[in-house]
């Protein structure tokens, strides 16, 4: 029988291992800490690079440093006989996520369909809170967790603090686990932070580490640190046995680091006494562009100022970026609606908008009204009178203050009647498409790269008639691991391993009525694996700041054979899922959660939580966890099982240099699992509402200027 590979992201964790040869050491650090001298710094920098594993610190061991709010990196260090293939984020001020692979070198996984896998692996991921930042008198101070579920193979929890004394910044640390005596037993499904649940615990096995870094340049930085981790006593570790059988000669390390770029950096190190390692990362700021955006402005041609209004008007919308575009006019108002189809945000499109017609608007025009619409459907609506217009582009009023003198509603849910210019029946897409299937028993990384497809129909208001498809030129997808018994997700292979598939055939209907009520219906070849209903309904409470609903879906599994068909054309052998749909918005930190309440596809009832953050560039970070009850699985791989997922989503507008609202997502997730599991759903309601909320207007008005 094949083994299941370990659907979780593991986390990396250190062992701590205290010694009573370092007593100089550590009180040495200590006085540096109670005693500082010298000029101090409050900011982590220049001191947030990644340790061996990714996380912010030293080479083996943490520093109290985090990452700067909104910023990423990625990176691969070695120090033999590890490799860790890294990631690390800040989505919030003084809170640093952080996940490796670590690859054992030396050390292949062995058993039947695990032939070509190569050496074994462990998934890790862990977190660090900075819940002090360091002022003058006092050092930061950091919580961090690792590996806190599954295997546990590196995990731990370790409190720190780290003080500047510039350019030395000096760290001591106390950690159980990786950092400890002993290490820490498997946990599969439960969190265990011995820290909060077993203190005394975690104290009697915690040992102390630390260390210091100098940084005489901005590009040049030299480190030494202890290293407590007794590696011949981490009998979990699947490299110990090979090489770890006697305790490492020194637990002194040593290295330097070399930054030639804002965004690069290289690391060389000599570590326990025995072993030349190297660490290579790349850092940037989720809050900037890559590329500065810049749209040119439109700026009409002297030969189209003798066309009648209306039709001036369209064409330079048109031409900045807007489709679907009406135009009305009565006496001394004037009636626009149009459909942004270029810019991210929709209140940055309303600024274009304002700009086109002030430079077009006759003197006799005195009062403007604007509605952005979304598939037909109203979403925006902007009244303003033309004078103040004039006064807001010439820079005499300020945003609040064209603002104060304006309407903004998002309640809007009808438009006068009027002629549509330039209208978008017909639209379509074409992308490269990069998926990835990683961790099979067959290999380790595995995927398919070609191309994604996609074009629709918009007949009527709300409507979207839609046919996509997918070709790969490379696709090396398969598995040796069985689907488990009744299977939802867990035979996604079967589709993934065909070079062409329909990814979708179907209709989509959405509406908006008064009290900011959507409704949407679907049906057809939903997604690759299901065909059928698909329904939903949603409203925004507290200006936004709370979206709730209820949605369900009757559907059917489709053929991998043969993507026109159904596997069975029983009516009874159908799924069902129900739903009670919550988001909630913290504007200020740009965050949401969603809460999903029901029944999924396989029966299991419960909730599934996913917190997203979303950056100003429009990159967007989530991660899910389930709550279900998989008493109905009878197989010992769902059963107490939850469902766990990252995503993440980078706007094209990121490497364009202009605007787009092009978007690609990229999971990961475990497809040996059938719990808490969701058809995929072409538009989500509460995605559809978006930012379009009282809440959120509000807060981008500042995208108008």
């Amino acid at each position: 029988m094949i083994a299941r590979p370990d659907p979780h992201f593991t986390k990396v964790v250190l062992l701590n291992n205290t010694s009573k040869s370092l007593p100089f050491f550590i009180f040495f650090l200590l006085v540096l800490l109670m005693f500082p001298q010298g000029t101090a710094f409050a900011a982590d920098a220049p001191f947030t690079s990644p340790n061996n594993w990714g996380a912010t610190g030293l080479m083996e061991t943490p520093t109290a440093r985090v990452l700067e709010n909104g910023h990423f990196r990625v990176g691969v260090g070695y120090i033999d006989p590890y490799v860790y293939y890294y990631g690390a984020v800040s989505p919030l001020k003084g809170l640093e996520v952080d996940g490796h692979i670590t690859e054992h070198l030396g050390i292949p996984t062995t058993g039947p369909g695990w032939e070509n896998y190569g050496n074994n692996k462990d998934k890790y991921i862990g977190l660090k809170y900075q819940f002090l930042r360091e002022g003058k008198y006092w050092p930061a101070l950091a919580l961090g967790i690792m590996d806190p579920q599954g295997t546990r193979l590196y995990g731990g929890q370790y409190l720190v603090a780290s003080k500047q004394i510039f350019p030395f910044d000096f760290t001591i640390g106390l950690g159980n686990g990786r950092f400890g005596k002993v290490p820490l037993p498997a946990s599969s499904e439960t969190i265990k932070v011995e820290l909060f649940q077993d203190p005394s615990q975690w104290l009697s096995d915690a040992q102390f580490f630390g260390g210091v870094e100098f940084h005489p340049t901005p590009k040049l930085s030299f480190m030494v640190e202890y290293n407590p981790i007794k590696y011949d006593k981490q009998t979990q570790d699947p490299v110990q046995k090979k090489y770890f059988q006697d305790a490492v000669p020194s637990k002194i390390n040593v290295g330097m680091r070399y930054k030639p770029f804002d965004w690069a950096q290289l690391d060389l190190s000599y570590q326990r006494g025995n072993q030349f390692g190297a660490n290579l990362a790349l850092e940037f700021n989720l809050d900037s562009q890559l590329i500065p955006i810049f749209d040119i402005p439109y700026r009409e041609k002297e030969e189209y100022k003798y066309n009648p209004l209306a039709e001036r008007i369209s064409h330079g919308l048109y031409l900045s970026g807007f489709r679907d575009i009406g135009v009305k006019t009565a006496a001394t108002e004037v009636w626009i609606q149009a459909a942004n189809v270029r810019y991210f945000y929709n209140m940055k499109a309303l600024g274009v908008l304002l700009k086109v017609l002030d430079q077009i608007l006759p003197a006799d025009i005195q009062r403007i009204h604007i509605v952005l619409t979304e598939r037909g459907i109203p979403m925006i609506a902007f009244s303003a009178l033309r004078d103040d217009l004039r006064a807001f582009e010439t820079e005499v009023f300020k945003v609040p203050d064209f603002l104060s003198l304006s309407q903004m509603q998002t309640d809007v849910y009808s438009m006068p009647d009027t002629k549509k210019m330039h209208r978008r029946y017909f639209d379509y897409g074409l992308k490269p498409e990069f998926q990835t299937f990683l961790n099979d028993p067959s290999g380790f990384f595995k995927g398919r790269a070609g191309a994604a497809a996609w074009v629709s129909l918009e007949p009527w208001k709300g409507a979207n008639f839609t046919v996509g498809g997918e070709l790969y030129a490379w696709n090396d997808i398969s598995s040796s691991v069985p689907p488990l018994p009744n299977p939802i997700r867990s035979d996604v292979v079967y589709y993934l391993e065909k070079d062409y598939t329909l990814s979708n055939l179907m209709f989509e209907q959405i509406a908006k009525t008064n009290y900011e009520i959507y409704g949407k219906i679907a049906a057809g070849f939903l997604e690759i694996q299901y065909a059928g209903l698909d329904a939903e309904m949603a409203t925004t409470l507290l200006g936004g700041r709370i979206l709730t609903g209820v949605g369900g879906s009757l559907v059917k599994k489709r053929d991998p054979d043969n993507p026109l068909k159904l596997i069975s054309d029983d009516l009874n052998e159908n799924y069902k899922t129900a739903f009670f749909n919550t988001r909630v918005n913290f504007k200020d930190l740009e965050m949401y959660v969603d809460v999903k309440a029901g029944r999924f596809l396989a029966g299991d009832k419960g909730a599934r939580v996913t917190v997203t953050k979303s950056f100003f560039n429009g990159v967007q970070l989530a991660a899910w966890y389930s709550f279900t009850d998989t008493s109905i699985f009878t197989d010992t791989y769902n059963n107490g099982y939850h469902d766990k997922g990252i995503s993440l989503s980078i706007p094209l507008r990121l490497f364009l240099g202009r605007d787009s609202r092009t978007l690609y997502t990229y999971s990961i997730s475990p497809w040996t699992r059938d719990v808490a599991q969701d058809i995929g759903h072409r538009t989500a309601l509460f995605d559809f509402i978006g930012r379009n909320t009282s809440t959120f207007v509000n807060k981008d008005s500042r995208m108008m200027r």
